[in-house]
């Protein structure tokens, strides 16, 4: 019997499908993310950067479970979005992603200790466990100021 290691093993799938908001500025990585995260039972609704987000965030708000944002992107900084977005939907899962790890990220005030980050690349198993954790992880506070705690 093949022993598996914890990079080997996905999640389980979600009970029903958790809706995510996929906000990516390559047009390649958003397409390929999108697939592997719609191969991985979720659906995902994808934006190409902040504004679309938030345009988007304004239609489906009340559907989405969890944002997946790159950190870095032209415009506005994932966190800043995430201020937006659990602005108009406080308590929102959110998931960070960049090519930049945590620790050079971090002390620019981009991250917080306990904020879910995913780090590119990632495989696909990577990727689906994570979410699945993000998704599983308490609710962000909705108090004003509390996104500075929580990511």
């Amino acid at each position: 019997m093949a022993e598996h290691t914890e990079a080997d093993v996905v999640a389980s799938p979600p009970k029903r499908a958790a809706t995510i908001l996929l906000v990516e500025d390559e047009p390649a990585l958003l397409r390929i993310t999108t697939r592997l995260l719609e191969r991985g039972g979720f659906s995902v609704v994808a934006a190409d950067g902040p504004d679309e987000a938030l345009r988007l965030a304004a239609l489906h708000g009340d559907h989405i479970d969890l944002l997946l944002t790159d950190v870095i992107m032209p415009g506005m900084h994932g966190r800043d979005l995430t201020t937006a977005i659990r602005g108009q939907h406080p308590g929102l899962k959110c998931l960070f992603m960049s090519g930049y790890t945590a620790d050079v990220i971090a002390p620019h005030g981009m991250l917080q200790d306990d904020v879910q980050f995913i780090q590119k690349p990632f495989s696909s198993v990577g990727l689906l466990n994570k979410v699945r954790a993000a998704l599983d992880a308490p609710a962000a506070p909705a108090a004003p100021g509390a996104l500075d705690a929580a990511g």
